[in-house]
């Protein structure tokens, strides 16, 4: 079965940074509903499209096709008497507090707050990636953002997607994850853990 809208594409993959140093090569597929519907970085999708199993490529994407450019404007340094304690470098927060007192809870499932979001309205989540006695210094790019990034891509495997999954547009009960776009909270599913990443092993936390 060939690659199409509306298929359920399962892939090997590894990804690397533009010199080959790699970035992740995990065990578990990726594995995505095909057709826009924001499940992989359109330029994947673009090339994949029409491919059977086992078709094998590796693929180039500049930042403006992958995370985007690095944002100086989403650096901050803030009180670190707003933030709850301990306070560890690599932590994620979704937004930052405007005021938000040391003594204060901060529930993770907390609503979220709409302060600090993106053009397309989504929360940011900053990493912490330096701290001072007083102050803490946050970054809301994201760890992948400003590089070129490669990625080899197997395909594994092709079927066609279901009613229910066309209309959730993802795919349902999969032995793998989805490089789900339209969810930046997926994106740090990966582990990444190369160049000017932070990592994505700490927990994110919600402040109000």
């Amino acid at each position: 079965m060939k690659i199409e809208k509306n298929t359920i594409v399962s892939l090997r993959y590894k990804l690397s940074d533009a010199q080959n140093n790699i970035i992740e090569e995990p065990d578990t597929l990726m594995v995505y509903l095909h057709g826009g519907y924001a499940g992989t970085f359109p330029k994947i999708e673009s090339l994949l499209d029409g491919k059977d199993i086992g078709y094998e490529t590796t693929v180039q994407l500049e930042p403006q096709d992958a995370f985007g450019d690095y944002d100086p404007n989403l650096l901050k340094i803030e009180p670190r008497d707003r933030f709850p304690e301990p306070l560890e470098i690599g932590m994620q927060f979704e937004g930052v507090p405007e005021e938000l007192s040391a003594d204060e809870q901060v529930d993770e499932d907390e609503e979220e707050d709409d302060s600090d979001c993106d053009e397309e309205g989504d929360t940011l989540i900053y990493t912490v990636t330096d701290l001072a006695d007083k102050q803490v210094v946050l970054d809301g790019n994201h760890p992948l953002a400003g590089m070129a990034l490669r990625f080899w891509l197997q395909v594994e495997d092709v079927r066609q997607a279901t009613d229910d999954e066309i209309a959730n547009q993802h795919p349902h009960s999969e032995d793998g994850f989805g490089l789900d776009l339209a969810d930046e909270d997926d994106l740090d599913d990966l582990d990444l853990n190369g160049p000017g990443s932070q990592g994505s092993g700490s927990s994110t936390r919600t402040l109000h």
